[in-house]
């Protein structure tokens, strides 16, 4: 580390603590050469996630992105803020352990729609519609007669 003083690069560690948001330490150091105090902060560095999307382009993972078609597909429903923060930190939690680096969006797509079918059938129709580009009322219909076939046989 180098003193913000006088450029020094030795110095010691007087003081090491857990941040108070808890994600980095602080440290309080001291120059070898000026004998001056500074804080630095030490936290593990955030290696970029990539979505690779259905035309082969990488972009940055964006929660966010995520979050507003899940809240569209959920408006005027019986699903709070609460749901959907659960329903997107299961999802972000489920990709960093399955990748390190990058994820196609058509997984992340497939992992939206399971968990809005657990929550909410009508979202889960409404982001499907969308999500899968449906064309027509038939693939619409034939989306939902899959829905009551499954409850009908209790998979639901």
């Amino acid at each position: 580390m180098r003193c913000p003083y006088c450029k020094n690069t030795k110095d010691k560690v007087v003081d090491s603590r857990t941040a108070a948001d808890g994600t980095s330490i602080r440290r309080r150091r001291e120059c070898d050469a000026c004998g001056r105090r500074y804080t630095t902060y030490e936290k593990v560095e955030e290696v970029p996630f990539f979505v690779i999307k259905k035309n082969g382009t990488r972009v940055p993972f964006d929660r966010d992105r995520i979050r507003n078609g899940v809240v569209k597909a959920c408006e005027k429903r019986p699903v709070s803020a609460e749901q959907v923060d659960a329903l997107l930190d299961d999802i972000e939690a489920r990709i960093n352990e399955m990748f390190d680096k990058e994820v196609a969006s058509k997984f992340i797509g497939n992992m939206v729609m399971d968990s809005l079918q657990e929550l909410d059938q009508v979202a889960y129709v409404r982001f499907a519609s969308v999500y899968r580009e449906f064309k027509d009322v038939n693939e619409f219909v034939h989306e939902l007669r899959r829905i009551v076939e499954r409850e009908s046989d209790g998979k639901a």
